[in-house]
């Protein structure tokens, strides 16, 4: 009885978050992943009552700092054409708050770039970072279960851009790193692991991960 109530919740779960440019088209792959697998996996894991209660990934956030910039600004431009092709999206600068004599750091000055990707872009930019990109890692063994925040969320350090395919090597003028933070709405780390890995987050062998 119990499994027959999980089944029809799932059937009746609402659709992901859709932009008008998805609806024209076809759904992303890992929306419909989450709709037709992820959702009853997670309510059998952790015995939901509803389907409401089972996690989402709500945003995208990906950072780059650029201290390099204070020295020669035309890096920064290099940085901004090379995130938005990657993303699909208009990058925004990030600009420093207060000023440091001993950096040159002047108040106000573009020390960085930095994107958020919702719906539509971010289940694709995930599913390209997860299958394509990652794999192109250098020595990858998968990504460590100790940078989640408690909140429910895990932030990635990428040390090179260039593992994503879109990057054409011979006309990159800089290499730069990354902060991919994964954003969701899940209340544990446990319940953001399980979620992250049903999406196929390739995690190394799994350790206890303390609630916080």
């Amino acid at each position: 009885m119990a499994k027959e109530k999980q089944q029809k919740a799932v059937k009746e779960a609402p659709k992901a978050p859709e932009s008008h440019e998805q609806e024209k088209g076809v759904a992303p792959r890992l929306v419909e992943l989450f709709r037709k697998g992820v959702i009853q996996n997670m309510m059998t894991q952790f015995h939901y009552s509803n389907v409401m209660q089972v996690p989402k990934l709500e945003k995208i956030a990906i950072n780059v700092g650029v201290g390099q910039a204070t020295q020669d600004a035309k890096l920064l431009d290099g940085v901004v054409k090379d995130l938005e092709i990657i993303v699909g999206q208009k990058p925004v600068t990030t600009k420093a708050k207060k000023a440091i004599s001993n950096f040159k750091l002047r108040e106000g000055l573009p020390i960085g770039v930095r994107v958020t990707l919702r719906e539509r872009r971010m289940y694709e930019f995930m599913d390209r970072f997860i299958n394509v990109a990652v794999p192109r890692i250098r020595d990858f063994r998968g990504f460590s279960d100790k940078s989640f925040d408690g909140r429910g969320n895990y932030t990635i350090g990428i040390k090179e851009h260039i593992i994503f395919p879109e990057i054409d090597v011979d006309k990159v003028t800089k290499v730069f790193g990354m902060d991919v933070t994964f954003v969701t709405t899940a209340k544990t780390d446990q319940e953001a692991y399980a979620l992250l890995k049903e999406f196929g987050m390739p995690f190394v062998k799994r350790e206890a991960i303390e609630q916080k």
